[in-house]
């Protein structure tokens, strides 16, 4: 039985592959960069839609961290994002007007310019909306995690994605572009979670935070899966299977120690809810390219539009990574 498993793992880790390769023939490279890549390079890997207001400091951060380069598609912006990437000299672009939904929800993409480019190099795969923490994050360079992980012959690195929200109505504190986006969202959820072992996968399943609390408080079972594997040292046998939540081959996805201990983990603070998720969460309603036919987005207009405050009594200001070790939400394990 195991035998037969691992044979339909690997089939099933072969046809992601070929259908990557397929779907990537609707995009179009607008500027590739990808010769000043150097061999040990920290890359980052992400698709967007409209999200000019969010790039400055997006990018900024993650220069800030120690990336090199950027690889991204984008699918069919409007609001002038991909004119904006195209001027940035450490971002390699590609644009596709294609289905997001019939890419996978963009993973067949990444998996495409992951195959090409990120092989023998640390990749980290984020939303544009999502700022990785770490161990020491504060005084140490994404090169000395990943230089670590290394030594320990570890391959993935995983990280909880921390639902940031503001005190009061989302809209009451416009966002301004290349704003600090957590002086505004400075609090989350510190206690309500839930953790859930994929037999077939081995990856952890995790919900809970402000979206299952408010957001999805009708049906909580759906609230969406907070467990991530953002930071992989890459090869061309790899493939993501479901956003950055499953990795094949599935060894990958056992990022949490199942023995007792702990193994170093991150964060991703998830910075969705400021005033732009309104007009954000209607414009992805009307084009229905989002899981579940957009049940996530649908919920976010029921309960945003009505200005809910996300803010309760037991919310938690964030302060830095420590905090959140503290919090048991990730850990520095071994590394001292």
């Amino acid at each position: 039985m195991g035998v037969l498993r691992q044979l339909r793992l690997r089939a099933e880790r072969q046809a992601k592959l070929l259908r990557c390769l397929r779907k990537s023939a609707s995009l179009r490279t607008i500027q590739n960069r990808t010769d000043l890549i150097r061999p040990r390079d920290a890359l980052v890997f992400t698709t967007l839609r409209n999200e000019l207001v969010r790039l400055p400091y997006f990018l900024d951060y993650y220069r800030a961290q120690g990336v090199r380069q950027f690889l991204i598609v984008d699918n069919g912006s409007t609001d002038g994002s991909a004119e904006y990437l195209a001027q940035q000299r450490d971002v390699s672009l590609w644009t596709t007007s294609a289905s997001y939904k019939a890419a996978g929800y963009g993973v067949d993409w990444l998996n495409h310019l992951l195959w090409l480019y990120g092989a023998g190099h640390w990749v980290l795969v984020v939303d544009v909306d999502e700022f990785f923490v770490y161990p020491f994050c504060d005084t140490r360079p994404l090169q000395a995690l990943t230089d670590w992980l290394e030594s320990q012959g570890r391959r993935s690195f995983g990280a909880m994605l921390l639902d940031m929200y503001p005190k009061g109505p989302v809209t009451a504190q416009p966002y301004v572009s290349g704003q600090n986006p957590f002086e505004i969202a400075r609090w989350f959820d510190a206690g309500n979670y839930t953790i859930r072992r994929n037999p077939e996968y081995h990856n952890l399943w995790i919900q809970g935070g402000v979206r299952q609390r408010v957001v999805m408080a009708h049906d909580p079972g759906k609230a969406p899966a907070l467990n991530k594997i953002p930071l992989v040292l890459w090869t061309r046998k790899y493939a993501f299977k479901s956003s950055t939540h499953m990795i094949l081959p599935r060894g990958l996805n056992r990022v949490y120690d199942q023995g007792g201990g702990e193994l170093a983990s991150g964060v991703l603070l998830h910075a969705k809810f400021l005033d732009t998720i309104v007009a954000k969460a209607q414009e992805e309603l009307q084009r229905g390219q989002h899981y579940a036919r957009s049940r996530e987005y649908r919920a976010y207009e029921d309960t945003l539009a009505r200005n809910q405050d996300l803010w309760c009594e037991w919310s938690t200001e964030y302060i830095n990574w420590r905090q959140l070790e503290i919090l048991g939400l990730m850990s520095k394990g071994d590394w001292a």
